[in-house]
């Protein structure tokens, strides 16, 4: 059977049929261009209009997808990113570049005002970020650039370097961020989890009086169609709780916004082991890290698994309780390779079946309930489908024995990146593209998908590393 015919084969088996993508040389070279046209010197930005700084998940990700074409920008990504770490060990989730006029974007640096509202927790004194964190991909994305290219790793001195700054990360949010006492992280804030206005954060976020109008003044409208975006009335929220966080220097648990959110907690864990890969590779004792990752994965579904709806809901620390809202974010913990069969094989029901309709009626992961009361196909997290959710959960269901489906879904994925010319997300219906094209973690993450071959499963000898087909790039 030839390609084409494979991939129908598999389209027909999961219930949806799409065009497969051009040949992968096309398309790979295409998704090099966008991270070349996106790279400052030091970092990629996710979007030269959008996003015009460097964005802390996102450069995890991009790394992830720089590896194949070259270790070393990979490598620079994330010890730019990890340069500007405060010294309580937060990896800020923006870092601010200093020839981008103040206007740009908004909340800018003098909204942060890190160097001063953040001396107290430590913030850097040579550059500007923001003061909140986002999800903690970095120690997978720091083992898989190094697994890219060993020997340039190991002249270049890049774990040793790294190590230490991301096992203090991991500290930060496993002890300063245990907000409610389950040995899990929370969030502070709705972007520090990067799914920045889904509905999972109505209920927490209503006790939050926005910030004016009149006081800020958002830049990404200049940028994206209104529709696609978040409203005035919840991005004057996002004001108000950043503003209250910085005013009280930083420091947490004091803000009346706490979540403990599946996918962040989930992120944390498969960073954790792959710490523990890193931590073997310098031969320092692993099996701590392991254990700690586990401990993690039993403190997800012990706080946020709820077996009647068959997914994991965030857990409002506040308020008490969990929020009764399916977003994609409870489905990522299918990543984790410790996942009793029971519970990975309700979140792959769950994920084909019609809330989420993947292979039915959905080629990507809608961000939310596509039968939720707040579902909207094109504004931002609240019904897009976005690229890296799906790099995501093609990794789960890969690791739980579901590689018919994750092919499916690396097609649609390979085929919507190319058809959008690399969108920042898509209907979940119709493969329109929203927000910015050109979007770096897309064009990063297509790289990756084009560098595995379909069919294979994930070993769980390497847990949470995603240790498959590792080769190398050209140095550059």
């Amino acid at each position: 059977m030839d390609r084409t015919a494979q991939l129908t084969a598999r389209s027909t088996e999961c219930g949806i049929a799409y065009d497969p993508p051009p040949p992968g040389g096309s398309l790979h070279l295409r998704a090099a261009q966008v991270l070349q046209a996106n790279w400052t010197g030091g970092s990629t930005v996710p979007s030269r209009s959008l996003y015009p700084h460097q964005w802390s998940w996102d450069s995890a990700f991009i790394a992830i997808g720089l590896r194949h074409v070259s270790p070393l920008r990979a490598q620079t990504e994330l010890e730019t990113l990890l340069g500007a770490q405060w010294a309580d060990g937060r990896v800020p989730h923006i870092v601010f570049n200093p020839s981008v006029p103040l206007d740009a974007y908004f909340p800018s640096p003098d909204f942060w005002r890190s160097s001063t509202a953040g001396r107290a927790a430590g913030a850097p004194r040579t550059v500007q970020t923001s003061g909140i964190v986002q999800p903690p991909v970095h120690a997978l994305a720091a083992w898989l650039v190094h697994r890219s290219d060993p020997v340039l790793s190991h002249a270049r001195g890049f774990l040793p370097r790294v190590y230490p700054r991301l096992a203090a990360w991991h500290r930060y949010l496993l002890h300063r961020r245990d907000l409610g006492g389950g040995g899990l992280a929370s969030v502070v804030h709705p972007w520090e989890q990067g799914m920045d206005n889904s509905p999972c954060w109505d209920a927490p976020l209503a006790r939050i009086t926005p910030a004016p109008a009149r006081s800020f003044r958002r830049a990404d409208l200049d940028h994206g169609a209104p529709e696609d975006r978040p409203t005035d009335l919840d991005y004057g929220r996002y004001v108000r709780l950043a503003a209250d966080y910085r005013d009280g220097g930083y420091a947490d648990g004091e803000g009346e916004f706490a979540v403990e959110d599946p996918a962040f907690n989930a992120l944390l864990a498969a960073s954790e082991h792959a710490l523990a890969r890193i931590a073997a590779e310098l031969g320092a004792a692993a099996s701590a890290r392991h254990a700690r990752a586990e401990r993690l994965t039993g403190a997800i579904l012990d706080r946020l698994w709820d077996p009647a709806r068959g997914m994991f809901f965030c857990r409002d620390v506040r308020g008490g309780g969990l929020v009764p809202e399916r977003g994609v974010s409870g489905l990522v913990p299918l990543l984790l390779p410790g996942l009793p069969r029971e519970i990975s094989g309700a979140l792959v029901r769950t994920l084909s079946g019609p809330h989420f309709g993947l292979g039915a009626t959905t080629a990507l992961v809608p961000s939310y309930d596509l039968l939720g009361e707040a579902f909207d196909p094109h504004r931002y997290w609240r019904g897009p489908a976005w690229f890296n959710t799906a790099w995501l959960l093609e990794r789960g269901l890969r690791t739980h024995g579901e590689p018919a489906r994750a092919d499916v879904l690396r097609e649609a994925v390979l085929s919507l990146a190319d058809r959008t010319d690399f969108a920042e997300y898509v209907d979940p219906y119709t493969g329109e593209a929203c927000g910015a094209t050109g979007f770096g973690w897309t064009a990063a993450l297509t790289l990756d998908l084009l560098h595995e071959a379909p069919g294979h499963t994930v070993s769980p000898a390497g847990p949470g590393t995603f240790d498959r087909s590792d080769k190398g790039g050209d140095r550059a």
